[in-house]
């Protein structure tokens, strides 16, 4: 059973996410099941440290935005919106070259909190990165009458 209320196509997510920090670090939704959301994101110049290992705050910054998305597609957008409460990420292996992708899955979906689970991992499916996100649900002051187009916690 799928746990989305709001059911977009990956174009069109991916075509929400073209002006972005997303976009700028080539970060592409890629699966859409019953109950996640992946997103891969390139290991290059952009992502990467000094050291020419993949950024940890480019695993965190892909572990949030595949879990906001995941997040706000699970409440009604006419009524609500998910915002970033707090994140946390371990680093478990470093990623040199490739696509790191992260797939997002809830852990607690409430009235008022979501907790999501993210599991980034590397071209070979070894974990590079697990990461926690808690979202707070906001309702919105007035009703909306469709869906917004953008369900990624704009009010």
């Amino acid at each position: 059973m799928s746990i989305w209320k709001h059911h977009p196509t990956l174009d069109e997510l991916r075509a929400l996410h073209t002006d972005s920090a997303e976009r700028v670090l080539g970060i592409e939704f890629v699966e859409i099941g019953e109950d996640f959301l992946s997103a891969r994101m390139p290991v290059d110049r952009r992502t990467m440290q000094p050291f020419r290992i993949l950024h940890g705050g480019a695993s965190a910054l892909l572990a949030e935005s595949v879990g906001s998305c995941a997040a706000n597609l699970c409440v009604d957008q006419r009524e609500a919106y998910c915002v970033g409460l707090d994140i946390n990420a371990n680093h478990v292996r470093g990623a040199r070259g490739g696509w790191v992708t992260g797939t997002a899955r809830p852990l607690h979906i409430g009235s008022s909190t979501h907790v999501w689970e993210i599991r980034i991992t590397d071209e070979a499916e070894r974990l590079v990165c697990i990461s926690r996100l808690t979202m707070s649900v906001r309702q919105r002051e007035e009703r909306l009458d469709e869906v917004p187009a953008t369900p990624v916690g704009k009010a």
